[in-house]
Protein backbone atom coordinates (compact mmCIF):
# COMPACT_ATOMS: atom_id res chain seq x y z
CA UNK A 1 0.00 0.00 0.00
CA UNK A 2 1.38 3.17 -1.09
CA UNK A 3 0.87 6.61 1.53
CA UNK A 4 0.76 10.15 0.37
CA UNK A 5 0.98 12.03 3.71
CA UNK A 6 0.40 15.96 4.20
CA UNK A 7 1.40 17.40 7.45
CA UNK A 8 0.77 21.20 8.78
CA UNK A 9 1.70 22.31 5.02
CA UNK A 10 1.59 26.34 4.45
CA UNK A 11 2.33 27.25 1.05
CA UNK A 12 3.02 30.98 -0.10
CA UNK A 13 3.17 32.24 -3.48
CA UNK A 14 4.69 35.81 -3.95
CA UNK A 15 5.13 36.04 -0.01
CA UNK A 16 1.20 36.13 0.07
CA UNK A 17 -0.13 32.39 2.39
CA UNK A 18 -1.87 30.39 0.70
CA UNK A 19 -2.21 26.95 2.25
CA UNK A 20 -2.20 27.64 6.19
CA UNK A 21 -1.61 24.41 7.45
CA UNK A 22 -2.92 21.21 5.33
CA UNK A 23 -3.05 17.66 6.68
CA UNK A 24 -4.65 15.27 4.46
CA UNK A 25 -3.31 11.21 4.09
CA UNK A 26 -4.34 9.57 0.65
CA UNK A 27 -3.42 5.74 0.24
CA UNK A 28 -3.83 3.56 -2.42
CA UNK A 29 -6.95 1.93 -2.89
CA UNK A 30 -8.64 5.07 -1.56
CA UNK A 31 -10.62 7.68 -3.55
CA UNK A 32 -10.70 11.28 -2.01
CA UNK A 33 -12.71 14.81 -3.04
CA UNK A 34 -11.64 17.87 -2.06
CA UNK A 35 -13.94 20.71 -2.57
CA UNK A 36 -14.52 24.09 -1.37
CA UNK A 37 -15.47 27.98 -2.73
CA UNK A 38 -12.73 29.62 -5.27
CA UNK A 39 -9.69 30.70 -3.72
CA UNK A 40 -9.42 28.26 -0.71
CA UNK A 41 -6.30 26.70 -1.67
CA UNK A 42 -7.07 23.38 -3.64
CA UNK A 43 -4.88 23.85 -7.14
CA UNK A 44 -2.37 24.98 -4.83
CA UNK A 45 -2.18 21.89 -2.64
CA UNK A 46 -1.97 20.19 -5.74
CA UNK A 47 0.72 22.75 -7.62
CA UNK A 48 3.07 22.17 -3.95
CA UNK A 49 2.23 18.15 -4.06
CA UNK A 50 3.90 18.45 -7.37
CA UNK A 51 6.49 20.84 -6.71
CA UNK A 52 5.79 23.72 -9.16
CA UNK A 53 8.99 26.50 -8.52
CA UNK A 54 6.14 29.09 -7.91
CA UNK A 55 4.65 28.02 -4.75
CA UNK A 56 7.15 28.06 -1.63
CA UNK A 57 6.37 25.33 1.03
CA UNK A 58 7.26 27.45 4.02
CA UNK A 59 6.46 24.69 7.10
CA UNK A 60 5.24 21.31 7.10
CA UNK A 61 6.03 18.24 5.16
CA UNK A 62 4.82 16.08 2.28
CA UNK A 63 6.04 12.36 2.41
CA UNK A 64 5.17 9.46 -0.25
CA UNK A 65 5.51 6.18 1.26
CA UNK A 66 7.92 7.46 3.90
CA UNK A 67 10.15 9.62 1.53
CA UNK A 68 10.54 12.96 1.89
CA UNK A 69 8.62 14.51 -1.57
CA UNK A 70 9.61 18.10 -1.36
CA UNK A 71 13.17 16.87 -1.64
CA UNK A 72 12.49 15.32 -4.59
CA UNK A 73 12.78 17.13 -8.20
CA UNK A 74 9.64 17.05 -10.14
CA UNK A 75 10.47 14.43 -12.53
CA UNK A 76 11.43 11.86 -9.34
CA UNK A 77 7.77 12.75 -7.77
CA UNK A 78 6.74 11.46 -11.24
CA UNK A 79 8.71 8.44 -11.21
CA UNK A 80 8.12 7.79 -7.75
CA UNK A 81 4.23 7.17 -8.60
CA UNK A 82 2.80 10.52 -8.19
CA UNK A 83 0.78 12.20 -10.82
CA UNK A 84 -0.91 15.33 -11.69
CA UNK A 85 -3.66 15.94 -13.62
CA UNK A 86 -3.71 19.74 -14.81
CA UNK A 87 -6.72 21.78 -14.79
CA UNK A 88 -5.29 23.96 -17.64
CA UNK A 89 -2.54 21.17 -19.77
CA UNK A 90 0.22 22.68 -21.29
CA UNK A 91 0.79 22.04 -25.33
CA UNK A 92 4.34 20.84 -26.28
CA UNK A 93 4.90 21.33 -29.74
CA UNK A 94 7.17 19.02 -31.82
CA UNK A 95 6.42 16.07 -29.08
CA UNK A 96 3.86 13.64 -30.44
CA UNK A 97 1.12 12.24 -27.68
CA UNK A 98 2.50 8.68 -28.25
CA UNK A 99 6.32 9.84 -28.47
CA UNK A 100 5.69 11.48 -25.17
CA UNK A 101 3.72 8.30 -23.58
CA UNK A 102 5.82 6.12 -24.39
CA UNK A 103 8.92 7.88 -23.18
CA UNK A 104 7.07 8.42 -19.63
CA UNK A 105 6.22 4.96 -19.39
CA UNK A 106 10.15 4.10 -20.06
CA UNK A 107 10.77 6.46 -17.13
CA UNK A 108 9.05 4.40 -14.66
CA UNK A 109 10.40 1.20 -15.75
CA UNK A 110 14.02 -0.08 -14.94
CA UNK A 111 16.94 0.13 -16.90
CA UNK A 112 16.59 -2.34 -19.23
CA UNK A 113 13.10 -3.14 -19.08
CA UNK A 114 11.61 -0.66 -21.64
CA UNK A 115 8.24 -1.28 -22.87
CA UNK A 116 8.81 -3.00 -26.77
CA UNK A 117 7.17 -1.10 -29.20
CA UNK A 118 4.62 -3.09 -29.92
CA UNK A 119 3.85 -3.46 -26.56
CA UNK A 120 2.88 0.01 -26.06
CA UNK A 121 1.47 0.44 -28.94
CA UNK A 122 -1.18 -3.00 -28.18
CA UNK A 123 -1.68 -0.82 -24.70
CA UNK A 124 -2.15 2.64 -26.18
CA UNK A 125 -4.24 1.30 -28.70
CA UNK A 126 -6.75 -0.48 -26.05
CA UNK A 127 -6.96 2.52 -24.22
CA UNK A 128 -7.57 4.81 -27.35
CA UNK A 129 -10.54 2.42 -28.02
CA UNK A 130 -11.64 2.46 -24.05
CA UNK A 131 -11.72 6.36 -24.11
CA UNK A 132 -12.95 6.71 -27.21
CA UNK A 133 -10.35 8.56 -28.72
CA UNK A 134 -9.71 9.13 -32.02
CA UNK A 135 -6.22 6.93 -32.89
CA UNK A 136 -4.62 9.64 -35.32
CA UNK A 137 -4.55 12.00 -31.56
CA UNK A 138 -1.76 9.93 -30.91
CA UNK A 139 0.12 11.01 -33.57
CA UNK A 140 -0.50 14.82 -33.13
CA UNK A 141 1.60 17.33 -30.93
CA UNK A 142 0.76 16.67 -27.54
CA UNK A 143 -2.22 19.31 -26.34
CA UNK A 144 -1.46 21.36 -29.41
CA UNK A 145 -4.84 22.44 -30.97
CA UNK A 146 -6.81 20.16 -28.61
CA UNK A 147 -10.28 21.10 -27.89
CA UNK A 148 -11.21 21.26 -24.01
CA UNK A 149 -12.64 18.14 -23.96
CA UNK A 150 -9.75 16.50 -25.32
CA UNK A 151 -7.26 17.39 -23.01
CA UNK A 152 -9.08 16.26 -20.13
CA UNK A 153 -9.49 12.67 -22.09
CA UNK A 154 -5.66 13.01 -23.06
CA UNK A 155 -4.93 13.25 -18.81
CA UNK A 156 -6.64 10.27 -18.79
CA UNK A 157 -4.88 8.57 -21.49
CA UNK A 158 -1.66 9.04 -19.77
CA UNK A 159 -3.27 8.20 -16.21
CA UNK A 160 -4.38 4.52 -17.74
CA UNK A 161 -1.31 4.16 -19.19
CA UNK A 162 1.14 5.42 -16.52
CA UNK A 163 -0.97 3.53 -13.98
CA UNK A 164 0.66 6.08 -11.03
CA UNK A 165 0.10 5.50 -7.08
CA UNK A 166 -1.44 8.42 -6.67
CA UNK A 167 -3.42 10.92 -9.24
CA UNK A 168 -3.95 13.99 -8.31
CA UNK A 169 -6.95 15.32 -10.66
CA UNK A 170 -7.14 18.68 -10.97
CA UNK A 171 -10.68 20.53 -11.90
CA UNK A 172 -10.53 17.10 -14.18
CA UNK A 173 -13.98 18.29 -15.11
CA UNK A 174 -13.70 21.56 -15.72
CA UNK A 175 -15.53 22.66 -19.30
CA UNK A 176 -16.82 18.80 -19.90
CA UNK A 177 -19.99 18.27 -21.85
CA UNK A 178 -21.51 15.45 -20.11
CA UNK A 179 -20.76 13.13 -22.63
CA UNK A 180 -17.23 13.34 -22.07
CA UNK A 181 -17.72 13.64 -18.59
CA UNK A 182 -18.61 10.30 -18.51
CA UNK A 183 -15.51 8.74 -20.96
CA UNK A 184 -13.55 10.98 -18.11
CA UNK A 185 -15.17 8.88 -15.04
CA UNK A 186 -15.45 5.85 -16.93
CA UNK A 187 -11.18 6.19 -17.08
CA UNK A 188 -10.80 7.18 -13.69
CA UNK A 189 -12.86 4.17 -12.60
CA UNK A 190 -11.25 1.25 -14.47
CA UNK A 191 -8.20 2.61 -12.49
CA UNK A 192 -10.19 1.60 -9.42
CA UNK A 193 -8.36 -0.80 -7.07
CA UNK A 194 -6.23 -1.81 -4.32
CA UNK A 195 -2.90 -0.14 -6.08
CA UNK A 196 -4.69 2.99 -7.10
CA UNK A 197 -5.65 6.13 -4.91
CA UNK A 198 -6.87 9.38 -6.35
CA UNK A 199 -7.06 13.04 -5.10
CA UNK A 200 -9.86 14.77 -6.98
CA UNK A 201 -10.18 18.53 -6.69
CA UNK A 202 -13.69 19.91 -8.04
CA UNK A 203 -16.36 22.24 -7.67
CA UNK A 204 -19.25 20.08 -8.76
CA UNK A 205 -21.29 17.03 -7.21
CA UNK A 206 -22.05 15.99 -10.77
CA UNK A 207 -18.00 14.25 -11.52
CA UNK A 208 -19.00 12.60 -8.26
CA UNK A 209 -21.93 11.25 -9.49
CA UNK A 210 -20.19 9.46 -11.65
CA UNK A 211 -17.21 8.72 -9.87
CA UNK A 212 -18.10 8.27 -5.71
CA UNK A 213 -15.65 9.24 -3.24
CA UNK A 214 -14.65 7.34 -0.24
CA UNK A 215 -14.32 10.82 1.46
CA UNK A 216 -14.90 14.56 0.85
CA UNK A 217 -13.17 17.34 2.53
CA UNK A 218 -13.83 21.01 2.44
CA UNK A 219 -10.98 23.51 1.90
CA UNK A 220 -11.56 27.15 3.28
CA UNK A 221 -8.83 29.83 4.14
CA UNK A 222 -6.22 27.30 3.00
CA UNK A 223 -6.62 24.72 5.38
CA UNK A 224 -9.82 21.70 5.31
CA UNK A 225 -12.08 22.22 8.07
CA UNK A 226 -14.33 19.39 7.47
CA UNK A 227 -14.09 15.92 6.21
CA UNK A 228 -16.82 13.02 5.41
CA UNK A 229 -18.30 10.77 2.82
CA UNK A 230 -19.98 11.29 -0.48
CA UNK A 231 -23.04 12.53 1.36
CA UNK A 232 -21.49 15.58 2.64
CA UNK A 233 -20.64 16.71 -1.17
CA UNK A 234 -24.58 15.98 -1.78
CA UNK A 235 -25.42 18.41 1.12
CA UNK A 236 -23.50 20.63 -0.18
CA UNK A 237 -24.54 20.45 -3.70
CA UNK A 238 -27.98 21.21 -2.16
CA UNK A 239 -27.12 23.95 0.74
CA UNK A 240 -23.76 25.73 -0.76
CA UNK A 241 -21.06 26.58 1.66
CA UNK A 242 -22.82 28.90 3.81
CA UNK A 243 -23.96 26.17 6.49
CA UNK A 244 -20.59 25.03 6.81
CA UNK A 245 -19.32 28.75 7.80
CA UNK A 246 -21.75 28.74 9.88
CA UNK A 247 -21.03 26.00 11.71
CA UNK A 248 -17.51 26.77 11.97
CA UNK A 249 -17.87 30.62 12.53
CA UNK A 250 -16.17 31.07 9.05
CA UNK A 251 -15.91 34.58 7.44
CA UNK A 252 -16.51 35.57 4.10
CA UNK A 253 -12.86 35.81 2.42
CA UNK A 254 -10.44 33.86 0.70
CA UNK A 255 -6.77 33.17 0.04
CA UNK A 256 -5.42 33.11 -3.12
CA UNK A 257 -6.58 33.75 -6.66
CA UNK A 258 -6.97 29.98 -7.31
CA UNK A 259 -9.57 27.48 -6.72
Amino acid sequence: MSVLEIKDLHVSIEEKEILKGVNLTIKSGEFHAIMGPNGTGKSTLASAIMGHPSYEVTEGSITFDGEDVLEMEVDERARAGLFLAMQYPSEINGVTTSDFLRSAMNVRREEGDEISLMQFIKEMDEALEFLDIDKNMAQRYLNEGFSGGEKKRNEILQLLLLKPEIGILDEIDSGLDIDALKVVSKGINKLRDENFGTLIITHYQRLLDYITPDFVHVMMQGRVVKSGGPELAQRLEKEGYEWIKEELGIEDETVGQEG
